[in-house]
């Protein structure tokens, strides 16, 4: 019985501490005066505004409600096991109980590892395949499932923005809208290049290849943050859009494709009604792409000043992923690895994340 009393007094300081994180009476507080503005007369005059109140009042509730949750859980679960003397089938009952608390309380402390501004709200994704032809764009979009799968996984929404298909198979690139908690903060872990070995499935003698794609991963930012984009720097293309694009594919010239050059950043979007929105969607992400850059290049020359080492930038080759002759899935930036390679394939990547964000939190 001691074990299982030591596990939940261990599990009583961790929640404590998770609920001074987080600010618990704060947020009680912030939930009634949310709660008062949404009920006052002419509340939904400004539908913009109020789609922001509800959102922000639902973020709250759900963080209490989760703590709460918790914390009625493991009252109970610590009740039970000064009755369950004697009753082993209880006691293992319980102690499955608290596992599960430890586990939930774990994902919550993800929190603590976050910092930067924007790392609670939400990202946009892009992948681009490497050189190597039809085995880049093949790889390119088992990426594409699975940050899909992630996603579906952590019950965040992901909405496709551009979805390019090469010619012969996979994907050219392909650009998301990540909504949910932590969604940035979790997807920055991502950032980098991704290498696959395998036998090719296009390759007639069956030997083995080495496949590259990217992976950029920026925030979004709201319209109060200013990002200097000059017209005369931008290229601005119309497509006929095609691939996993909505109703309005394969009809009109309506898709944009917006290069800025002096980065050589590409923003595109396919996926909305018209040409308009479009340009639309495909400035905010170019905005988004450009305002990371300019944010790591700050962090970069902060951390160069001091003396720190600064993190591997977008380019540099981040995990690898291999099928033959043996399998594997490790990253490079932390020695994380596993040789479940399907299972990480299938959206299984927070072991992956949650490691370099505590190295990073160390370090």
């Amino acid at each position: 019985m001691t074990e299982p009393k030591e596990k939940a007094s261990e599990l009583e300081g961790r929640l404590a501490e998770l609920e001074n994180f987080f600010g618990l009476e704060s947020l009680r507080r912030s939930s009634a005066a949310l709660g008062e503005e949404m009920s006052r007369p002419g509340f939904w005059d400004d539908p913009e505004q109020a789609k922001e109140v509800t959102a922000e009042f639902s973020r709250v509730e759900g963080r209490v409600r989760m703590l709460d949750g918790l914390r009625a859980r493991l009252s109970d679960a610590e009740e039970l096991l000064e009755l369950a003397e004697g009753e082993e089938q209880l006691v293992g009952e319980m102690t499955e109980e608290l596992k599960r608390i430890e586990d939930a309380l774990a994902e919550q402390e993800v929190a603590r590892l976050f910092s930067g501004e924007y790392d609670g709200g939400d990202a946009i994704l892009t992948i681009n395949s490497g050189a190597g032809g039809v085995d880049s764009q093949d790889w390119a979009e088992m990426l594409a499932r699975m940050y899909r799968r992630w996603a579906e996984r952590r019950g965040y929404v992901l909405q496709v923005i551009e979805y390019t298909e090469g010619e012969e198979a996979g994907i050219k690139s392909a650009t998301y809208s990540v909504a949910g908690e932590y969604a940035f903060g979790l997807l920055s872990a991502e950032r980098g290049v991704h290498r696959l070995v395998r036998i090719s499935p296009f390759d007639a003698s069956g030997r083995r290849h080495t496949s590259f794609a990217s992976v950029a991963v920026a925030p979004v930012v709201g319209d109060a943050v200013e990002v200097e984009i000059d017209e005369k720097d931008l290229k601005i293309d119309t497509y006929r859009a095609s691939g996993a694009g909505g109703q309005h594919v394969n009809k009109t010239d309506s898709a944009v494709r917006i290069t800025h050059l002096p980065t050589g950043i590409v923003a595109q979007c396919q996926n909305e009604r018209s040409q308009h929105q479009n340009r639309e969607v495909a400035m905010k992400v170019l905005k988004a792409r450009l305002f990371e850059i300019e944010r790591e290049k700050r962090e970069h020359e902060i951390a160069a000043q001091s003396g720190e080492k600064a993190d591997v930038g977008f380019g540099s080759q981040i995990r690898s992923y291999v099928l033959h002759p043996y399998k594997m899935v490790k990253d490079l930036r932390t020695g994380e690895q596993t040789a479940d390679v399907e299972k990480v394939l299938d959206g299984d990547l927070d072991g992956m994340i949650y490691a370099y964000l505590k190295d990073r939190s160390d370090g």
